[in-house]
């Protein structure tokens, strides 16, 4: 039988390599990289995944050349045009997670109206970490108890985190063939099982997908516990 993960995270790496070995400009690799995310956001409603999490733009992708970081605002900026419609049909709904200060208010204006269109959408929760830093988050976190006076503690941390509305993703997807998961859901995937795909990501397909799920079902998820524990029968009841 096949678990799906409940909740998957994707770090999208290897757009701008996609794009350097066709002799394209990198932005090129960008919105083919749009592309694949929105196969993958169907094919993980379609399998019952219901959190999907991806790294868009990091809080350190601001050094990348200036010509790149304008061409990833645009395309966000027409993405959000394009896709929102259907996500709202498909039942998606969207949640932006990082830091908004630096952003334009064009750019936060319409990642706002993006989440009220599908706020009500139930199918598939899709958060785009967006100008997202995992040290950024677990210090905000912090601040943010700080502030208001209350003791910092495991469980206060984790609903003052950026995605306290979901639950912890059980599993991370890197694409690219790099195996880090640089800066990204550092508090949040503490026990999420690791994949590291050599596709880069214009090329993860559903496959691809279904290549890192079956994976994930050859896991044993222990939490800190033994194996005995985990398949030990529940009190009460008897082994099979």
């Amino acid at each position: 039988m096949t678990h799906i993960p409940h909740h998957i995270a994707i770090v999208m790496d290897g757009n701008g390599r996609w794009a350097n070995r066709r002799f394209l400009p990198r932005v090129a690799g960008h919105k083919h990289g749009v592309d694949s995310l929105r196969r993958c956001v169907k094919a993980c409603a379609e399998r019952g995944v219901a959190v999907l999490t991806v790294f868009a733009f990091s809080s350190e992708n601001w050094d990348r050349p200036a010509d790149e970081v304008s061409g990833l605002m645009e395309l966000l900026a027409m993405a959000l045009t394009r896709e929102v419609p259907q996500l709202q049909v498909d039942g998606v709904r969207l949640h932006f997670v990082g830091e908004r200060a630096g952003l334009s208010d064009k750019v936060c204006a319409g990642l706002a109206q993006a989440e009220a269109a599908t706020q009500g959408n139930t199918r598939l929760v899709l958060n785009v970490c967006f100008n997202y830093g995992g040290r950024w988050d677990i210090a905000q976190a912090a601040a943010k108890l700080a502030s208001a006076g209350e003791p910092i503690t495991q469980s206060s941390m984790d609903r003052a985190m950026a995605l306290a509305h979901v639950p912890d993703p059980d599993l991370l997807i890197r694409t690219g063939d790099e195996q880090r998961i640089s800066n990204f859901l550092l508090w949040q995937c503490a026990y999420s099982e690791l994949f590291f795909s050599t596709r880069l990501w214009p090329e993860f397909d559903e496959a691809a997908l279904d290549e890192a799920i079956a994976a994930y079902n050859q896991r044993e998820r222990r939490f800190g516990k033994t194996s005995e524990q985990i398949t030990a029968p529940a009190p009460g009841l008897k082994a099979a």
